[in-house]
This record gives C-alpha cells, sequence and structure tokens, in this order.
C-alpha cells in the first residue's frame, strides 16, 4: 500500500519521527555550522563534523561555506543596509515568512563568499559533491523517508524537514530574534533572547547573549536559561568528540584596589556587558541619577529642535525648569536657577 514503508508506524509515529529528524537538524545547525563553523567556538571531531555535514546535505542542501559567511557578514553588518536578513531594515513580516529567500539572494553574492566564507571546508567532498550536487541530498533523503515510511508519510516528512530550518532559523532566530523578547544585555543591535529556554531551536533563542558573546560555545547566561546546544556540546567534549575554544567570560570580583590598573581595565573590557547591565541596575535603583540623566536628554533637545518656533523653544525651556525645580533633585533645582541666570 502506498501508505505503508517498512516500518509501517501509525500516523503519531510519524509526527515523532518528524520531530526528532528535524531536531538532529536544528542541533545540525547550532553546533556545526553555527558555533564550529561561523564562529569557531570548538573544534569538532572529524567524524562528528562529516556526520552534520552529511545529515544538513540530506535535509537541507545548505552548503557550510554559504551559510557560515552570510551568518558572519550579519555580525559584521549588523542592522545596517548591507546586513543580509535584519527585520529593522527589510521588516519583521518579510524576514519570518521569507527570510529563506533573503539567504538565497545573499549566497549568490560572490563578494560575501570570499570576504567572509574563509576557513570553511574544502575538501574532495565539499568540492564534487555537498557544494555543486546540493539539491541531491534531499532527493536520497526523500527516497529514505519513501522506503521506510510509505509514499505519502515519507513525503510529508520530507516536506517538514525542508520548511524546518527556513522558518526556525532563517525566519524565527533572524526575525523574532531581532525584534520582540528580553534583553539581558545592551548590545548596539535590537538582537532578543526569544525564550529563555532553548529546547526547540537548539539554543538560538538565546540570540541578544549570542549577540553579546559570539564566539562562545555556550548561549546561556543567566541561571534560569537553558541552552540544550551546550548540552550536546558538553556530552560530546566528556565523549572526546568535542573541543570548547571560547567561553563568555565570567566576572570574578576581588577587593577593591586603591586604583584601577591594566588588570582592572583588561576586566572591565573583557566583562564590558556585565559592567553596562550592573550600572543599569545601578541607575534603576537611584532615582535621582535616572531623573537628571532623561531631565539632560530633553535638555538637549532644546537646542536639537531646528524646525520649532521660537516660542514653542520658549515653552519647552520654562517648562524644563518647572519640572526641574519640583523634581525634589536639589542639585537639579539649583541648576535650574543658575539656568535661568544666562544672559
Amino acid at each position: 500500500m502506498l501508505l505503508d514503508g517498512l516500518l509501517n508506524l501509525p500516523w503519531w509515529g510519524c509526527v515523532l519521527v518528524a520531530l526528532a529528524l528535524t531536531h538532529v537538524t536544528i542541533a545540525s545547525v547550532t553546533i556545526y555550522l553555527h558555533r564550529c563553523q561561523a564562529h569557531r567556538a570548538l573544534e569538532l571531531h572529524p567524524i562528528v563534523s562529516h556526520f552534520f555535514r552529511l545529515w544538513l546535505w540530506l535535509t537541507t542542501g545548505m552548503v557550510t561555506k554559504e551559510w557560515a559567511a552570510i551568518h558572519r557578514k550579519h555580525h559584521a553588518k549588523v542592522e545596517t543596509a548591507d546586513d543580509p536578513h535584519s527585520p529593522q531594515v527589510h521588516g519583521i513580516n518579510r524576514v519570518l515568512w521569507l527570510g529563506v529567500f533573503l539567504y538565497v539572494k545573499e549566497s549568490y553574492n560572490n563578494e560575501t563568499m570570499e570576504r567572509y566564507g574563509h576557513g570553511t571546508p574544502d575538501d574532495w567532498v565539499e568540492r564534487h559533491v555537498y557544494t555543486p550536487n546540493s539539491v541531491w541530498g534531499l532527493w536520497l533523503m526523500g527516497a529514505i523517508n519513501i522506503a521506510l515510511f510509505g509514499l505519502v508519510p515519507g513525503m510529508l516528512i520530507l516536506l517538514t524537514q525542508i520548511v524546518w530550518i527556513p522558518f526556525w532559523a532563517a525566519g524565527v532566530i533572524n526575525g523574532v530574534g531581532h525584534f520582540f523578547g528580553y534583553r539581558s544585555y545592551d548590545v548596539p543591535d535590537a538582537s532578543t533572547n526569544i525564550v529563555p529556554w532553548g529546547i526547540l531551536i537548539g539554543g538560538e533563542e538565546l540570540h541578544n547573549n549570542h549577540h553579546a558573546f559570539a564566539a562562545s560555545a555556550k548561549l546561556s547566561s543567566k541561571w534560569y536559561e537553558f541552552d540544550i546546544g551546550w548540552m550536546y556540546i558538553c556530552i560530546l567534549e566528556s565523549l572526546g568528540m568535542a573541543t570548547v575554544k571560547r567561553l563568555a567570560p565570567t566576572p570574578r570580583f576581588a577587593h577593591p584596589k586603591p586604583a584601577a590598573d591594566l588588570e582592572t581595565l583588561h576586566a572591565v573590557i573583557a566583562n564590558r556587558y556585565d559592567v553596562l547591565s550592573r550600572y543599569a541596575e545601578a541607575l534603576e535603583n537611584c532615582g535621582a541619577l535616572a531623573t537628571m540623566i532623561a531631565m539632560r536628554a530633553e535638555l538637549a533637545a532644546l537646542w536639537e529642535r531646528s524646525s520649532a518656533s521660537k516660542e514653542q523653544l520658549l515653552r519647552h525651556l520654562q517648562d524644563w525648569c518647572s519640572r526641574a525645580e519640583a523634581s525634589g533633585v536639589a542639585a537639579l533645582a539649583e541648576f535650574s536657577r543658575r539656568l535661568r541666570s544666562y544672559a
């Protein structure tokens, strides 16, 4: 029968198989393409590395050099017109639903491939099989699926495998991960952590953490966050099949020094996002300081509003002085009085 295959699974068995297979693909993308190839955060044993290459060829048709180059360019040009897939530039709907086409378009950019695609596999298999015949893997996987699960279930499982990465990685991570969520680090882009538990997309949900420490093999940073991709890496490392090269710096503290020295300078720079995060917390706990910073920005806007009339600017200044003196911050009230003494 058309619905039967060698395994003859019930419908729910086929669903479980599809979820398991797509999760292997997700793990291959986050561990091999992303953390290993694009960012060199870890090294993989040749057996593991080639398994991931083979699996991605069978289930996605993606070329390692293209994926790594496009992702590296994303980091180098993030949230600019040259960013291959920024929702801040292209719009959230276009990236979420059509992000794969932005990826395909950029893959034809020879300058991107030459500038950002260095260090990726260039062996005989890559040159003669994976790269020039990237779609053959999908045909082979389709034949395997049909043989194991039957024509209709096999084709549905293949379709699921084909659309899984374009939607969840090219769409959700590149789109939602730069549009909606929470931010643990004040990085100079719009990246967000979608949810604190990175399971469905292999840990890639923690996208703000990744942009803060792009070369880290571990994407979780808070005690309540979970990165399943990091769990797999730890298992591989315990088996001698992976070597972690880089992790995000862990802040260490000692007794305050009489004066900052070079060691302090290096530590502050290395932990810059933690420094800014703690400064933001201190700012939140100091209402007077927060008020002064906010009102400084409002005061600076006075001479930046070139299109406002003199009457509008005057009202702005008078309102600023009134609120400054009523703020309850003595230094701000005194500054307002000094401001009114300018002649």
